[in-house]
């Protein structure tokens, strides 16, 4: 099958891809509220962009009634926010903080999740999540009515039982101890499996 994508309502085209670019990685971001509550959503176009500085970018669309999203308000207006990397337990919990609720409505409230501090930043991060960034909104970039958010890493946090040392001595992160969960289509998500090595070229 051949898909000519110019010819596609943008829904096909979001339909089509989150179905073939995948796995995606998830951003489960915390924010802070106007009321200073905190706001938890999962986005996955969302990736690493640069090392020189460390950078992400992460597409935020709409909300169903052409607003703003609650994470990308809260991120314009405070400048700071908490990327989690969720793991397979949590999948749950992270689809659920998906669904639409009221301004100021906390979803960390929601489905009690604990926080722990984050340094780097003013912001918790979610004391279960195995792997959290500190970022720090750098600028934004429109295609239509999709904002494409850029943002610098400040500070990440890493479970110490998912840190070890490479044969060089190294500090590396073990992907099938973080066991990430990478989003595919629809309500489906894809754990870290059987991790392939493949030697590189020197």
């Amino acid at each position: 099958m051949h898909i000519d994508m110019s010819t596609l309502k943008p829904v096909q085209a979001y339909a089509l891809m989150t179905q073939t670019v995948i796995p995606r990685p998830v951003a489960w971001i915390l924010t802070q509220n106007g009321d200073d509550s905190y706001n938890l959503a999962p986005f996955s176009y969302f990736n690493g962009l640069a090392s020189d500085p460390p950078m992400i970018m992460i597409s935020f669309g709409l909300a169903p009634d052409g607003s703003l999203k609650d994470t990308r308000a809260n991120i314009e207006s405070r400048k700071e926010f908490i990327v989690h990397i969720a793991h397979r337990e949590m999948a749950e919990a992270m689809t659920k903080s998906s669904a639409t609720m009221p301004p100021n409505e906390s979803e960390v409230d929601m489905l009690k999740l604990p926080l722990a501090e984050m340094p780097g930043s003013s912001l918790p991060r979610l004391a279960d999540c195995r792997i959290a960034y500190a970022c720090e909104y750098d600028s934004i970039h429109m295609i239509k009515d999709q904002a494409i958010v850029f943002a610098t890493l400040k500070h990440l946090y890493a479970a110490d039982e998912v840190v070890g040392k490479d044969a060089k001595g190294r500090v590396c992160i073990n992907a099938v101890d973080v066991d990430p969960l990478g989003r595919l289509g629809g309500g489906e998500y894809f754990g870290a499996g059987e991790l392939i090595y493949v030697e590189r070229p020197a």
